[in-house]
């Protein structure tokens, strides 16, 4: 059976503000997306959060988003592709700065939010997030939906690629994430999120908000740290995983 990596979202405050457990979820995932500072995080945060995970031996890697602090990286946005590239290869050297600090190193890249969906089927701006993650060099391997054109891409270029599933979001019979404005877009139910991540380490299918059975492979199974009760359930699902014999460890 193929290993599965458990990634959450961490770092996702701003000065006194914090959204994530990020101590807590430490324990748990074995690979960190910490926000670089242009959705959440700023570099106290990412100091505090690289140094959690080194100590820890959780991958670090960086969640790149929008210039979108207001909107949580949420906001579908027109950046101009060297722009965005430009923006994407800062986020992953500030970053890395914070990485090297703890003994550690950036080890991926991840989208988030918006420009997670928008790269999924925009080819201009897949290629420039591509672009920002060669531009800053290392070859990082960079982490997305499988089938992407931003996975794609990345290949292409050079890059490691690595597909990731989302046990708590819905799924289109396509196998793209539901928008978290519909209605039964993100899935509450703490059962119903273990027996999914369940469902996709060991078959790779997952089933739509439609009900059809789709085909979902992937190396990666993030665990949003924004969710309520999100390490309860992060634990639930480590300790299902493993107690079904599925080896949890990470990619990079």
């Amino acid at each position: 059976m193929t290993p599965i990596d458990l990634n959450a979202d961490l770092g996702e405050g701003f000065g006194r503000w914090r959204l994530t457990d990020d101590e807590q979820l430490l324990s748990v995932v074995t690979s960190a997306n910490v926000a670089c500072g242009f959705h959440a995080g700023d570099a106290a945060t990412m100091r505090r959060v690289c140094e959690l995970a080194a100590e820890r031996g959780v991958r670090i890697g960086a969640q790149v988003s929008y210039r979108d602090l207001a909107g949580f990286g949420r906001r579908a946005m027109d950046v101009p592709s060297d722009e965005l590239a430009a923006e994407v290869a800062y986020q992953i050297g500030a970053l890395e700065v914070f990485a090297r600090a703890a003994g550690s190193r950036v080890a991926y890249v991840k989208p988030h939010g918006a420009l997670y969906n928008r790269v999924v089927h925009d080819e201009e701006q897949a290629a420039a997030v591509v672009d920002g993650v060669v531009l800053a060099g290392a070859g990082l391997p960079v982490l997305g939906l499988p089938s992407s054109r931003f996975l794609k891409i990345a290949e292409r270029a050079g890059l490691p690629v690595v597909a990731e599933a989302f046990a708590d979001r819905a799924y289109t019979g396509e196998g793209t994430l539901v928008p978290r404005t519909q209605e039964g877009a993100v899935i509450t139910e703490a059962e119903t999120v273990v027996e999914r991540s369940l469902g996709l380490a060991r078959s790779g299918v997952v089933v739509s908000l439609s009900g059809e059975r789709v085909p979902v492979r992937a190396r990666s199974l993030c665990l949003h740290g924004d969710t309520p009760g999100a390490v309860g359930l992060a634990r639930r699902v480590r300790s299902r995983l493993e107690s079904a014999g599925v080896r949890v460890e990470a990619f990079a």
